[in-house]
């Protein structure tokens, strides 16, 4: 008699293409954390690979702009992907790459996180390719993520309080992307502000502030859950408003790891569902 097959669960894709972190707290490896904890199922086109522990990065290697290229592509041609992750790209050859590849197939939501310097204050983009990353990849994302360093780089001004963030916000929109939410976590104070902004109507997401150093891959992480809960199929401000809850539970468990800033804990609430601890 013949057996009768389990129907297969199906997750929603998404995709990251980012650098690695040798350290295991951000880039492509925050990212596949983030979209398993949230019940995406992650794939990953690798930009860079990055010599870096939790208290500097010392060095990057960039992937040939080709390979970067046809990791996107042959995935599409393969699977179907419901959101799209931008993370590091570090030259003008690789956002030509990614504009590229993500122009020639039928795509999801983008999320782009400028990813401009690390803690440590290595520039993880090259000057030159600032204005590349505007005008190549802002035109095909559905929301761009700068903390404040990075709005600031963006738009050329400072930002000291919330009306400048909303002003930068203003800026960024204009540059051609239809969302912004712009963090602000570099603000200081007792309580992290982000502003999401559609061109219309300005969203503040506020939460208390969590007193630790280790936040280590929290901007990558915070990108990554909104491109998760996209392509779990939630509406845009709500799967920022998600986001920014699960990035603040994973801050509220980081892990004291390394000598540096020590990286979230991306599973904190697997962990505290399954009864799982630390030890044999």
């Amino acid at each position: 008699m013949p057996t009768t097959r389990k129907k297969l669960p199906r997750l929603p894709i998404a995709l990251t293409i980012a650098g690695s972190d040798s350290s295991g707290g951000a880039g492509i490896q925050a990212d596949l954390k983030t979209f398993q904890a949230l019940g995406v199922f992650g794939m990953s086109a690798i930009t860079a690979v990055t010599v870096q522990n939790t208290q500097k990065v010392y060095a990057i290697q960039e992937m040939i702009p080709q390979i970067v290229h046809d990791q996107i592509v042959c995935l599409f041609e393969d699977t179907e992907i419901q959101a799209v992750k931008i993370g590091m790209v570090s030259s003008v050859a690789l956002i030509e790459a990614i504009a590229a590849a993500l122009g020639s197939v039928q795509r999801p939501p983008v999320v782009l996180d400028p990813v401009m310097v690390s803690k440590s204050g290595y520039a993880l983009l090259q000057p030159d390719a600032r204005q590349a990353l505007i005008d190549r990849l802002f035109p095909l994302a559905r929301v761009v993520t700068p903390n404040i360093p990075e709005a600031e780089l963006l738009t050329g001004a400072e930002i000291k309080d919330l009306e400048q963030m909303r002003a930068a916000a203003r800026r960024i929109v204009e540059m051609g992307v239809p969302n912004v939410v712009l963090k602000g976590g570099h603000l200081g104070g007792d309580r992290s502000v982000d502003i999401l902004y559609d061109g219309k109507d300005f969203v503040e997401l506020s939460d208390p502030r969590i007193a630790t150093r280790h936040t280590h891959g929290t901007g990558c992480t915070f990108s990554s859950a909104i491109a998760a809960w996209l392509a779990r199929g939630c509406a845009f401000p709500e799967a920022v408003r998600r986001a920014k809850h699960y990035v603040t539970g994973a801050i509220a468990h980081a892990l004291a790891i390394g000598k540096g800033h020590g990286p979230t804990h991306h599973f904190y609430e697997l962990y505290a569902k399954g009864g799982i601890k630390t030890g044999c």
